[in-house]
């Protein structure tokens, strides 16, 4: 380690979203400034992939299934963080600590007993990695009354925070959720999932073409809007609930969406009718919730549609960015997130907004386990 590096705060973050695409790593030093040094993603192997998906959506559960996924993303995780920082020249010695926020299998903040459950074993993490790991970072805000969810909003606001202009934050991953940051700091952040992201057209498109996602939106431009289709999917309930507010695959997956498809219909009308779904539900998630926003930043994958990235900026009369036109990286926004709110729990911070998740007031996050 280098003089230069013993004297930065180095943290790794890691996230497995609900696209199931694939891990996000990202380096960050907060040592003065947030600084995000280098990030990539490691695809999984398709058996992984496959468990995961199955895991996370409601269907037979089978513990003894979850307890070696469990495990073997463990593993997954902490070698993917030792060739990440092998391939950026870094030693596991020059980082502080990692933050892993885990696959997320089962998110019920609307249960009679609310609960999240992130898996990806942090023990094994740690021994692989041999650095302190920060994990299990929903489920106190959970229990505080809390949704456990948006939890990146916070860092939205380290980043993204201005003095002169009211912004709303846009990340759009399996599920899209939205962060609103005033101006005026006096005005505490506000933030929730807005609904589906990239989850249903993800899943429609697997079903019918075999790839796991639809690139550059080409199968959704082939097709045409289904209006009553459309209606139908902006009628859902959930859109109308007021925040404090989160939700997942075990809500919008394929069975959902074929719950609402009432007859026959091209695939590659579906399509388009999902990308429009989703981009008409931010947009009401906006006007109703975060009106006064002058500017949208838009972080995560479905940024890289452009087909989806168009239909906002048609659909708002504000600008669109992406998080490049602001020099970060979109995609490695939330794994770093991950990784600065390991700083906080080891600083003894609160990492959580109670003002975004319904807690009953900022909590510290998540479980320490030693290197």
């Amino acid at each position: 380690m280098t003089k230069h590096q013993a004297e930065r705060q180095l943290y790794v973050g890691a996230i497995t979203g609900t696209s199931v695409d694939g891990l996000d790593i990202a380096l960050v030093d907060v040592s003065d400034t947030i600084a995000i040094i280098a990030g990539e993603t490691l695809a999984f192997p398709a058996n992984l992939r496959h468990e995961l998906l199955a895991l996370g959506q409601p269907g037979s559960d089978d513990l003894d299934q979850l307890g070696e996924v469990d495990r073997a993303l463990g593993h997954f995780i902490g070698q993917g963080i030792l060739s990440f920082l092998k391939s950026h020249k870094f030693a596991p010695t020059d980082i502080t600590a990692i933050g892993s926020h885990g696959q997320t299998v089962r998110h019920r903040p609307d249960a009679t007993q609310p609960f999240t459950w992130q898996i990806g074993d942090p023990n094994m993490i740690a021994e692989v990695t041999r650095v302190t790991t920060v994990a299990d970072f929903r489920r106190r805000d959970m229990s505080a009354g809390g949704q456990g969810a948006p939890l990146v909003p916070k860092f939205h606001e380290a980043l993204f925070r201005l003095a002169d202009e009211d912004r709303a934050i846009l990340n759009i991953g399996g599920i899209s959720n939205l962060t609103m940051l005033t101006a005026d700091p006096a005005i505490d952040i506000t933030g929730f999932d807005t609904g589906p992201g990239n989850a249903l057209m993800d899943v429609w498109c697997e079903a019918h073409t075999g790839n796991p996602y639809d690139v550059d939106g080409a199968m959704a431009a082939k097709g045409s809007v289904d209006d009553a289709l459309l209606q139908q999917l902006l009628n859902d309930p959930y859109l109308s609930r007021k925040p404090p507010k989160s939700t997942g695959r075990e809500y919008y997956n394929l069975d959902w969406l074929k719950s609402q498809l009432s007859r026959t219909a091209k695939a590659h009308d579906v399509q388009r009718t999902l990308l429009e779904f989703t981009a008409a539900s931010i947009e009401g998630a906006l006007a109703t919730w975060a009106a006064s926003a002058q500017r949208l930043i838009v972080c995560g994958g479905g940024r890289a549609n452009p087909l989806l990235l168009n239909r906002l900026r048609t659909l708002l009369t504000i600008p669109v960015d992406t998080a490049e036109d602001h020099d970060y990286d979109g995609d490695m926004i939330e794994a770093a997130a991950f990784g600065w709110l390991a700083h906080l729990r080891l600083a003894g911070l609160p990492g959580s907004a109670g003002s975004v998740t319904g807690a009953g007031g900022n909590r510290i996050l998540g479980a320490i386990y030693s290197a």
